[in-house]
């Protein structure tokens, strides 16, 4: 592919512009914002989780084969991993309970997220990275407030098992990180028609986002 089309291509603004209202909307769905307020139990949190298992599940086991990629490769830092801390908090989620991986099944719109993830992983690596961006910078930034929330609402121990998908505890400086992060947007090796395709892929990203917590809304109405 060919470089950008202008060196003053601030493609990181431009990707993070473009989805500002879809994040909004996945940030105030009716699920987070009941969550968030404390009106769930913890049986809604730990759904939740395990739809970011199948979620996380899709975009990691795909990571291998995508590391020498010259547009997806330089976004695989192992730092990033979440699988390992996920895994901690559903076995904490289900009581200490080994048979989780059994018992999980993802929502309809989770199997649909997934889906489209190893289906952009094996046909698209800058898809994949619309969807890497939108899930790890994500969880990064606003995902600390689910943390906090988790912890003070169900007592789960400060950044201890249960909410150890939240602590980036290898980024050191995560507002640093996002910098580098996002630098390595605007140096993608692609044009401005790929740069559209993949903006476009990251509202994508966010709506299915949305549909999952719209699923989740409806199997955990907030109790009146």
């Amino acid at each position: 592919m060919s470089s950008a089309s202008s060196p003053a291509t601030d493609f990181s603004t431009r990707i993070r512009t473009a989805s500002q209202s879809l994040h909004t909307e996945a940030n105030t769905s009716t699920f987070m914002s009941d969550m968030l307020g404390g009106g769930l139990g913890v049986a809604a949190y730990t759904r939740y989780t395990e739809q970011l298992w199948f979620i996380y599940s899709a975009l990691e086991s795909a990571a291998p084969a995508l590391a020498d990629d010259p547009v997806a490769g330089p976004f695989l830092r192992d730092e990033l991993l979440r699988l390992p801390a996920l895994e901690r908090d559903l076995a904490h989620l289900h009581a200490g309970e080994t048979a989780w991986r059994r018992t999980v099944s993802p929502l309809p719109a989770t199997a649909a997220y997934a889906d489209r993830i190893a289906q952009v992983a094996r046909e698209w690596p800058g898809g994949y990275v619309a969807h890497h961006y939108t899930r790890y910078l994500g969880d990064l930034s606003g995902g600390q407030v689910v943390r906090a929330t988790a912890e003070k609402t169900w007592g789960f121990a400060h950044k201890g098992d249960g909410v150890r998908f939240y602590v980036f505890d290898r980024i050191g400086n995560p507002a640093a990180f996002k910098r580098e992060y996002r630098a390595l947007l605007d140096a993608l090796p692609c044009d401005e028609l790929e740069q559209h395709r993949i903006v476009d892929e990251c509202k994508n990203a966010f709506t299915l986002n949305v549909a999952v917590f719209r699923e989740l809304g409806a199997r955990f109405p907030l109790s009146a």
